[in-house]
């Protein structure tokens, strides 16, 4: 398949011809027809985040499931999903709590252990930081291998268009949830903070912060930019 590829930090991508795993037990492989580029992407690019290159990046996909293997009982070839952006078990302790960010099986010991002395703790999987987030390959590619199939791709309804659901995959979530870690509700103010240095960069996800305290429905909303 073809795929975005970094190789060296603070240079541009190149799309490689690479070689993808075959889905493994409780595996899908996902033709993917829409991907994004988070900031953590160029994060990663810029060096900020230190891993081992070469990676294929990406975490926010949505496509058609293109196969399927042993024991996967929820989706089949054929279904249109769009992917969490930390696969995660559904078994451990965090995930039953819905703690699926925090879940203990999703990267194995020997990269976790990795992440932690880079970071400081150990991070759970992840697409598209391969080496330290389980090796997971990411979504800036044709095609994109997921674990824990039976629990992680959400089945879309046909017709529905990519791009729409796209965001169900890190932005809209990660929104949400800064808006009710806040407690945005009636009668309060919201205020969103965001750096001005890019405002092409930031302004996609205040927006959508933005969007969804509104949701919420404080009293008043209110887009402040730091300075």
């Amino acid at each position: 398949m073809k795929a975005a590829v970094l190789h060296n930090f603070h240079e541009p991508l190149r799309v490689d011809a690479v070689d993808l795993m075959e889905p493994q037990a409780g595996e899908v492989r996902v033709k993917l027809a829409a991907s994004g580029v988070c900031h953590s992407d160029l994060h990663v690019v810029k060096g900020d985040l230190p891993m081992p290159t070469p990676l294929i990046l990406g975490h926010e996909g949505a496509g058609v499931v293109d196969k399927i293997g042993p024991g996967v009982t929820t989706v089949q070839e054929g279904d249109h999903v769009v992917l969490s952006w930390v696969p995660y078990c559904g078994k451990c302790f965090f995930c039953e709590k819905q703690q699926y960010s925090a879940c203990d099986n999703s990267n194995p010991a020997e990269t976790a252990d990795m992440s932690e002395k880079l970071y400081g703790y150990p991070m759970t999987g992840a697409f598209g930081y391969s080496h330290l987030t389980g090796g997971y390959a990411g979504g800036q590619a044709e095609y994109v291998r997921v674990p824990y199939s039976d629990v992680g791709p959400i089945v879309i309804p046909e017709g529905v268009e990519d791009e729409k659901v796209l965001f169900l995959s890190d932005i809209l979530p990660t929104g949400w949830m800064a808006a009710d870690n806040c407690e945005i509700d009636t009668p309060r103010d919201g205020a969103i903070g965001g750096e001005i240095d890019n405002p092409k960069r930031n302004a996609p996800r205040m927006s959508v912060a933005a969007h969804e305290a509104q949701l919420l429905q404080p009293e008043e909303h209110l887009v402040h930019r730091l300075r």
